[in-house]
Order: structure tokens, then sequence, then C-alpha cells
């Protein structure tokens, strides 16, 4: 007997969600059921006393004290009809919002949880239950576990969607992968990699009959490593330390064996075995098993250390960018890095490379943002900041340090922009990793106004919007979707953007006439989203022109960032993808302007871009990647590009007039795009 809180304890009363009554009736119709093998009428009880013990994902306290009743009824029915009770349960014990079990109660919790683990395996052996539904139900039988991928169960795709979303263990960003399961170019998955010697769970425990079933099995066409994973796991029990993919590797070969109808079990399997990847974090760019990005804080998620095939959000591989299809036929002149020049392939000099130095060395640490402050007259500026959550200001000419460090924001700062006021001021704004805005004078190193605010998930984005009336507006965007117009010396909102509530990882500011701009943003999924900040109503049809849909789909062009690129007739559009292709548009048709730049596995990866026209009117934009050591300086006008290889992780890029301003992981540094 489990022990449990009798139903006529006076404590029932003090329970949230479900009373003594409620759980009473219910147990009466199970015991009916298992006495005479008829009657449902307990289901439709249970479906309606599910909405007290779990509401919205919270869990009332009163489910502590029925769970042990409800299992030992349940447990004395015929395994296949209690499969979505245990499925019901399964969702309940993975909830977000769980109490913890009161001290009196947790021997009974905890033998319930046993029985059920016991109970809901035979149920798992004996249905035939359809492919769709029994991938819940094997989880269900991991949590009863405790094991922590059993978390997966609120995150478990539709068998009819398409994408996927993930939560990064390290930094907590989303990330969505749109058509992970139809995207026919993905690489193949390998099966995990088990521990070496496999930890075994102590104590008596179900999966062994489970094993004995998969020693039957026949897999099908490359399924062999994943069977033999799955036995392996099933034969030791799912210890704890058993890696989340593994475990999924076992629900995925259940679901190939026992999922009905068979040729549905299959394709399921299929899909879940490619939950068994990796993935990269568009933000903090480190490489995750993809197990541990469905499972919510996962114990002893570790990101890889080494090169690995990994998909990010726009389905490609993170290490092997693929060849675009057509292209400039590029004109390709590599550069190096030697000391402090700047070399050609051929080994004469191009310039001089040139540090930006610290108030103290080493204090700068990695800087994530860069901005460029321009003033008639006077020398330019540099901006920098990252990790450490200080500003730095440079002279752009020598390189000497104008102020610093700054101090305010209380974290990391992601993001800068400059803010050109019609009065004639200049203004610097920064947005830190927890959502905190400051606005500085850089003139004098001085705050307008205290890094203030509290934005969910950081400020990944800054530009400014120029309107109409003449007023300058910041424009901030958050990975969670907000885009908000700012007064940039008051610090009131004075509007909203991004209207569909899209997470946004990066943003530009797109001119298009004197006094007028777009704001033009790429969301974590590869689309591309254009708004024009004068106008009041974003929704309204016509606010912005949309890049032409059938242009990105046809390049299979799932863009990452954006920018602003100058030339002869104005300002286009640039966008770039994880795999290192460019694409420019016009930004009062929609439509592709020119070829493009092809993808390259030199610059594969969370795309950083700077634009500039320093040679004679002639546009140039660099590309890289987050903490890539090559860069590109490609000429759309002539397809001409030229490759630089630094010898540092880059992070960010500007452009100070002939100059290109590289931000890394250990500072700022300077090289120039002409030759000198």
């Amino acid at each position: 007997m489990i022990p449990k809180l009798p139903l006529h304890d006076p404590r029932w009363r003090d329970l949230e969600g479900v009373t003594a009554d409620e759980v009473r009736a219910l147990l009466e119709q199970m015991a009916s059921t298992a006495a005479t093998g008829t009657g449902d009428e307990w289901r439709r009880t249970w479906t309606h006393l599910t909405g007290g013990l779990m509401d919205d994902g919270v869990v009332s306290d009163g489910a502590c004290a029925a769970l042990p009743h409800l299992v030992e009824a349940a447990a004395a029915l015929p395994p296949g009809q209690t499969v979505d009770f245990w499925v019901d349960l399964g969702f309940l014990m993975t909830a977000d919002h769980r109490p913890p079990v009161p001290a009196d109660l947790g021997a009974g919790f905890s033998a319930a949880l046993r029985l059920a683990e016991r109970a809901a395996t035979r149920s798992l052996l004996a249905t035939g239950t359809p492919a769709q539904t029994y991938p819940h139900l094997a989880l269900s039988c991991v949590a009863f576990t405790g094991h922590h991928i059993a978390s997966a169960l609120q995150r478990l795709p539709d068998s009819q969607e398409s994408e996927l979303l993930l939560v990064c263990p390290g930094c907590g960003s989303d990330t969505e992968i749109p058509e992970f399961f139809v995207n026919p170019v993905r690489p193949p998955v390998e099966a995990p990699e088990l521990p070496d010697p496999v930890p075994v769970r102590q104590g008596e425990h179900p999966w062994g009959e489970v094993a004995a079933v998969l020693e039957q099995e026949t897999p099908g066409e490359g399924g062999e490593p994943f069977l033999r994973v799955a036995r392996e796991v099933a034969a030791v029990g799912l210890p704890p330390e058993t890696p989340g993919q593994a475990v999924l590797c076992l629900v995925a070969v259940l679901v190939a064996a026992k999922g009905a109808p068979q040729r549905d079990g299959r394709e399921r399997a299929r899909q879940l075995m490619s939950l068994t990847g990796y993935f990269r974090c568009w933000d903090c760019e480190r490489t995750w098993t993809i197990a541990d990005g469905l499972a919510e804080n996962p114990d002893g998620a570790r990101p890889r250390n080494h090169p690995t095939e990994a998909w990010t959000d726009s389905g490609w591989s993170a290490v092997t960018g693929e060849p675009a299809a057509g292209g400039t036929g590029e004109t390709a002149t590599r550069f190096r890095r030697e000391g402090n020049a700047l070399l050609a392939a051929d080994g004469t000099r191009w310039g001089r490379i040139s540090d930006f130095p610290d108030s103290a060395p080493g204090s700068i640490g990695g800087v994530d943002s860069l901005a460029v402050v321009s003033r008639p007259g006077q020398p330019t500026l540099v901006a920098g900041a990252g990790d450490r959550g200080m500003l730095y200001l440079w002279d752009a000419a020598d390189g000497r340090l104008v102020h610093g460090p700054l101090a305010g924001h209380p974290d990391r700062i992601r993001s800068m922009t400059v803010l050109p006021l019609s009065d004639g001021r200049i203004l610097l704004a920064s947005g830190g990793d927890t959502g905190t805005i400051a606005v500085w004078d850089p003139v004098t190193g001085r705050p307008v106004r205290e890094p203030a605010g509290n934005w969910p998930g950081g400020v990944t984005g800054m530009c400014a919007a120029t309107v109409p009336d003449g007023e300058t507006l910041l424009v901030t965007a958050t990975p969670r979707g907000a885009v908000r117009l700012w007064h940039p010396d008051t610090g009131e909102a004075v509007g909203r953007l991004n209207p569909y509530g899209s997470p946004i990882r990066s943003i530009a500011a797109v001119p298009i006439a004197a006094g007028h701009t777009l704001i033009a943003a790429a969301d974590t999924g590869g689309r591309v989203h254009v708004w024009d900040p004068a106008v009041d109503d974003p929704w309204e049809p016509g606010a912005a022109v949309q890049l032409s849909g059938r242009a990105l789909h046809d390049a299979d062009h799932r863009a990452a960032a954006v920018a602003a690129v100058p030339n002869h007739d104005g300002t286009v559009l640039a966008t770039g993808d994880d795999r290192g292709a460019v694409m420019l548009w016009d930004p009062a048709t929609g439509a592709p302007v020119g070829d493009g730049l092809p993808a390259s596995t030199g610059t594969a990866g969370l795309p950083v871009m700077t634009a500039a026209m320093p040679h004679g009117g002639r546009a140039v934009l660099v590309i890289g990647s987050r903490f890539g050591r090559n860069l590109r300086v490609w000429e759309p006008e002539s397809g001409t590009v030229r490759h630089i290889a630094v010898d540092v992780a880059v992070t960010c890029l500007a452009t100070a007039g002939p100059d290109l301003i590289v931000g890394h992981d250990h500072g700022v540094l300077r090289l120039p795009l002409t030759r000198q």
C-alpha cells in the first residue's frame, strides 16, 4: 500500500483546486471499471478533475495529496485503458509551476511515482496508441523516473507542425527553427554517444521489459545505431546521468516499434530522432544538444566544445556552408594580418592595423557593439562596449581614448546607436543584456539619462528613426518581439512597431528620403519586416513595402542580419543569412537589386555586417560571422571581393570614413578599407 492522506482527513479542506469528495467519486468509478471491465464514466470525471489539479500550467497544492490515490486506482485498470491518464499525469509532473511536496506527503508521493512508472510502462508495451500520442506516453514514463528530459513534454511539437522552438540552456534566448521537420537540405543525424562507462540506475526498475522487447526489433535503414542506444538506455533503467538526447533516442525507437499505424509510427520516429542532434544559439553562439534545448533548465547541460554539425534557426548547417546558386562570380583578393600590418596575398603592404587602447590593460573585455559619432568640424569618435557593461569612446583618427570607462549598465551592453537630433546635438544610446537603456552625451562622456528599464530578453538591437516632422526617435528591439519608439531626451515611449510580435535578432534604419527613414528587421525565423515609424498604425496596409516573398523563397534566403547600404541613388537594404549569403533590396519596391553575394564557408554563421562608401562613391559591404576570423569586403557594383583574415574573434563591425572598425572578443581594432 502507498502511504497517502486519508480522504476523511480534515486537511483536504485546506487543499487548493481539488476536494476529497471529487477524488472519492473518481476512485469509485475507477474501481467499478476495474471490477467489471466495463464503463468509462471515470474518464469524464478525470477530465473534469484535471482542471482542478492543473490550471494553465500551474499545479494546485491538492495534486500532492490526490496523486497517490489516483495512481493506485489507475494501476489496477487494464493497461490499454489508461494511456490518456498517464499522458495527462506526465504533463502534470512536468508543469512549469509545481509546488514543492509537503514533507508529510513526500513518502506517499514518491511511492506513487514508482508505481506510476511501472503501470505506465505496461501501457507503453500493451497499447496500439496512434503515433502522435505515443511519444507523449513514452515521455510520461520518463517523467515518472524524474529524468530532466521529460520536460520536453511541454515543448514536443505536434506531428503536423514543421517549426521547432528551443531555449538556449546557456543564455535563455529562444531559437526558432522553421521547417525543422521538412527541410530536405539538413545534414543527416547521427545517433548520440553514451557515457563510458554507462551509469546504471540503482534499485529495481520496469525498463528491463522494454529492453527485452527492443531485442526483438529489426531497425529500418540507418536505424541500427539508434536501436543500440535505445536498448542500452532501457537496460540500465534511465539513471539521471543519462544524456537527454539518448533518452529521446529511446522514445523515438519505441515509437517506431510500437506506434500505430506502422507507417505513421516510423515517420514520427524519424522526426524524433532528429531531436537527438545539435543546434547553435543565435545569441550566445554556443552549440547545444537539441534535447537540452527542449528541456527546462536541464541538469548538467554543457555546450559542445568542438566543431560539430549543428542546425541554426535558418535550417542550415552551422559548420558546412552551402554554395548559393548564381552569384557575382566574385574576383577574390586575399589579405592577412602580420603584426600591425595588413598584407595582400603577394606580400605587399595594404595598410596599418591599430588596436584601440584600454584605460587599463585588459579592462575592455569583449566588445559586442560599436557606434561611430561623426560631428561636423570635430574629430570622429568610435564608441565601443561589451561584456563588462562599460562604454569607451576613442578618437577614430589616432585611436586615442577620449572617454571611459563609462560605468552605468549593470550588465553586458549588447547594442548602441547614434542619435543626431534636429537641434544639432548628437547623443549616443546603449542597450543592456537585462533590458536597460541609457543615453549619453559623447562630447562630455556624461549620461543624459542613467540606464533604466528592464525589458525581458535584453535589448538586442538599436537604431535611429527620423520622421518627416524632423524629430529623431530611438528604436529598440528585443528577442521577445518588443520593438518600441522612444523620445531620446525624455525616455518616453511614443510608439510601437512589429505588430505580429516576432522575436527580433537584427534591426536597421534605412533612409528613403531627406528626414525620413524606414525600419527593417530580421526575426529569428529568418523573415524580414519593414515598418514606417511615421505611420501611427503599423497594421495599416501599405505602411511600408515588404520584401518580395517569391525572391526570398527562390533564393532560399532566411535573413539573420540587416544593414543599410548607401549607393549613388540613395540607400538599399542588405540582408545576410547564416550561410554567408547576402542579398540587396530596393526599399521602395521590395525587389532584389543585382545578383547578391554567394554563400561562403569562411563567413558562415551568425552574420555581422556594415557598409560604407570609401571608394569615390562606390559602396562596399563588409561581411563576417560572429566569432569568426574572416571578413569579406564586397563591392556590389563591380562584384569584387577581398578576403581578410584577422587573428581575432569578430563580434561586431562599423565603418569610420575609409576605415573598418572591428569589435572582437578582446577589444577593438581599426584597419583600412583603401590602400594607404
